[in-house]
């Protein structure tokens, strides 16, 4: 299906996606099968990265009503929406937001020190931050949620 090369601390892997059924991936790593269980089952037509998310719509037999009056964008309440998350333990050493900036998909906006390297931690959508959930100085463990973008 889909080859790759990943190299993970110095190592090399070969891996080859040889099925998706459901959530599960039957892949080979440098020649071993595995099964790998994935949260969430995905089409394997599609690129397994960012889901797109279409407006609703509305069906064709009820009337659209026209809002009667303009009323302001309400915020998203605090901590809504998708969680950044540490990908590796390590120390929070800047935080490049705050609640209320707007970030695009891959702005970088934590930086995170783990085994003596600075790692920046991209926005995985474009949004607004509606929380951040560390300080300068945290210590993180791997998938510890870091800001919420709504």
């Amino acid at each position: 299906m889909n080859k790759y090369q990943y190299k993970v601390q110095g190592v090399d892997y070969d891996v080859e996606i040889v099925d998706v059924e459901g959530n599960i991936a039957k892949v080979n790593v440098n020649g071993i099968s595995f099964e790998v269980e994935m949260k969430r089952p995905i089409n394997p037509a599609t690129k397994p990265h960012k889901p797109k998310v279409a407006a609703p719509v509305a069906p064709a037999a009820q009337p659209v009503v026209a809002p009667v009056a303009d009323k302001p964008k309400a915020e998203a309440p605090a901590g809504a929406g998708m969680k950044v998350t540490a990908p590796l333990p390590g120390t929070i050493t800047d935080i490049k937001v705050k609640v209320g900036d707007t970030v695009k998909d891959g702005d970088t906006v934590i930086i995170l020190e783990a085994m003596k390297m600075q790692n920046n931690i991209e926005a995985e959508c474009s949004g607004t931050v509606t929380s951040v959930l560390v300080n300068k100085g945290d210590t993180v463990m791997e998938g510890d949620a870091l800001i919420t973008i709504g």
